[in-house]
């Protein structure tokens, strides 16, 4: 499947900010079952971009606007080409759940099996694995287990923007049993990791269809829960929808949970409040494009200005940032 993706974020100041510091987690990734054709980011004000791979491989741009802006406006423009997952089976045996305890699985992925900031247990969430009966599902193999706990989180949460914020810890969900796609994986997470399996957070993009049943918000970022499993590797879980990730999906980053990769972040010099929009749209493509070598960026002429200041604006703008 051949997908665009356009994801435009501005950030919107009511004083004049002296300069800005940001990085973004936008590109798709380059990974069995999907290619990158095309990726630009587009920025006004003009700056140039750096790009360096995080602790888990994921590409990061960065950049910096020295001179006076009021607003900042980051355009990333992607072409993916995606395809279907190969079939799972019905079921594991139980004697993956030996295999997981071996040295290489939890030494290699020592940082997917710990709790990590929006993962960790809590009385809220030990009470929920209580009401819902998740602690019989290790009775069954680990595969038909991760799919019965998906299924358990779709119908126990309402899919609801705006009852929980970019920072909010998994009480929030577990109390209001609202939230959005980066709340259930949070949650997913935490369960799966107390189970000793390694799980990851996915932050990307989806290709709505709401024929299929699909609830979460076409025009946002998406995020779900890969886990490894030493017979299949990783395999992608998406609890808001209640499907496995298939070629509906498109991977830009991983992580241990959200604040390892939200969409953007970044600092500012000045006093001023910010206002944040975004917009995403996910698009079937009919033809192929070209594939580059290298990043093409466009971008508006820079304004005269000056650098001076500390930072003394708003810190990281993760609790601002959309959700997924």
């Amino acid at each position: 499947m051949l997908l665009t993706v356009r994801h435009a974020t501005r950030y919107q100041y009511d004083e004049t900010v002296r300069e800005s510091v940001m990085e973004v987690w936008m590109q798709p990734q380059k990974r069995t079952g999907q290619r990158l054709i095309s990726f630009e980011l587009e920025l006004d004000p003009a700056a140039q971009l750096f790009s360096y791979a995080d602790t888990f491989g994921n590409a990061v741009y960065h950049f910096d606007i020295p001179q006076p802006h009021e607003r900042l406006t980051i355009v990333a423009r992607a072409a993916v080409e995606t395809e279907e997952s190969a079939a799972l089976p019905d079921a594991l045996d139980r004697g993956e759940w030996d295999r997981l305890k071996g040295d290489f699985v939890r030494g290699e992925h020592f940082d997917f099996l710990q709790a990590h900031g929006f993962t960790g247990t809590t009385p809220a969430l030990a009470a929920f694995i209580a009401e819902r009966q998740i602690g019989e599902l290790r009775t069954l193999d680990p595969l038909t287990a991760l799919r019965a706990l998906s299924k358990i989180l779709y119908e126990s949460f309402a899919y609801e923007a705006g009852i929980t914020r970019a920072d909010s810890p998994i009480d929030h969900v577990l109390e209001t049993r609202k939230g959005v796609c980066q709340d259930f994986a949070h949650v997913m997470l935490a369960i799966c990791r107390g189970w000793g399996l390694p799980a990851r957070y996915v932050s990307g993009y989806l290709f709505t269809d709401r024929k299929s049943g699909d609830r979460s918000d076409p025009d946002a970022t998406h995020a779900w829960v890969e886990v490894f499993l030493p017979t299949l590797r990783w395999v992608g879980f998406d609890p808001t929808n209640n499907i496995a990730a298939g070629e509906r999906h498109i991977v830009c980053a991983i992580g241990r949970d959200y604040s390892d990769v939200p969409p953007s972040r970044g600092v500012y010099k000045g006093e001023a409040e910010s206002e944040l929009s975004v917009g995403v749209t996910v698009r079937r493509a009919r033809a192929t494009a070209s594939e580059p070598e290298f990043l093409r960026t466009s971008q508006t002429a820079p304004r005269a200005g000056q650098r001076r200041g500390q930072f003394s604006g708003l810190a990281y703008d993760q609790q601002r940032q959309q959700q997924q």
